[in-house]
């Protein structure tokens, strides 16, 4: 996936939808507004204005957080015989989302995908009015038994089934008092079957001199209109897949998980910052 370059020039919409709070900035508008989109608000772009001040490549963030996506989408759907997809956190629809990517694979597969943001559940279900196997469910990624009892979840999908279930730069955005972020994945990981698949993208500090630039993200971040970006470590970020095996090669820099080509080219330093993995559940 080539990076994307181009400026945040986008207006804001020209209507608010119900429900929408155009004061507050939002995690799915705020992503959107990192990939050059026009579904945000001038509140959204200040967020990434903020990190892009002390990390001028922080599109870089985004932009490899969706390849990752991307590519490990297309390694579940092709090579696992994983037919059902429960996206948490889905964001805006943009190029390649998920249902694309696996429905591309296998046109059989039934896709989930999980928001509550109004934004998002207004332009996912009038993208999706013609995919009679892609859903959208109102829910709270970050609470399992609500998500994973949800009876719109469980009519699509078949929990004794194998599923991929995706975390994908979502839970570097929990703030939650009643979880840490392991413990949030142990709950979700019990409800999936065996021979189930989670993908996670995460906020890295990678722990070397790109760190003190990770940290001046995080900071910017959680002292934006947002309020959450936390960055961890990789360490941190494996004890997100408790009692899972990790696919080869376990979690890395996004760049670095099974890139469509050679690396030809120097990092950024913001590239060095978010990794990922994925895992099976024996």
């Amino acid at each position: 996936m080539s990076k994307i370059t181009s400026s945040i020039t986008a207006s804001p919409p020209s209507t608010v939808p119900v429900g929408v709070d155009a004061a507050r900035a939002s995690i799915a508008r705020v992503y959107d507004a990192f990939l050059g989109g026009k579904d945000n608000y001038e509140i959204d772009r200040e967020v990434f204005r903020n990190v892009q001040r002390v990390a001028p490549e922080a599109q870089d963030l985004a932009t490899e957080n969706r390849a990752f996506l991307i590519r490990a989408c297309r390694f579940l759907a092709a090579e696992t015989g994983i037919t059902q997809f429960l996206d948490c956190g889905s964001g805006l629809p943009t190029a390649e989302n998920t249902h694309q990517v696996v429905q591309r694979e296998n046109p059989e597969t039934t896709v989930v995908y999980i928001d509550n943001d109004p934004v998002v559940l207004a332009h996912g279900r009038a993208l999706l009015e013609e995919n009679e196997r892609t859903h959208f469910v109102s829910a709270d990624i970050f609470e399992p038994a609500e998500l994973m009892e949800n009876e719109l979840v469980r009519a699509h999908l078949d929990l004794t089934r194998p599923l991929a279930f995706l975390q994908i730069g979502t839970l570097h955005h929990h703030e939650g008092a009643r979880h840490r972020p392991a413990e949030l994945m142990r709950e979700f990981i019990e409800y999936l079957p065996s021979g189930s698949f989670v993908a996670i993208s995460h906020f890295l500090d990678p722990e070397n001199e790109h760190s003190v630039l990770a940290r001046r993200m995080e900071k910017a971040f959680r002292h934006s209109m947002m309020g959450s970006g936390s960055f961890r470590t990789q360490t941190e970020i494996e004890e997100l897949f408790p009692g899972l095996e990790l696919v080869s090669p376990g979690v890395v820099r996004c760049v670095d998980w099974w890139p469509d080509g050679p690396v030809v080219t120097p990092l950024s330093q913001v590239q060095q910052c978010i990794a990922g993995g994925v895992g099976r559940k024996p």
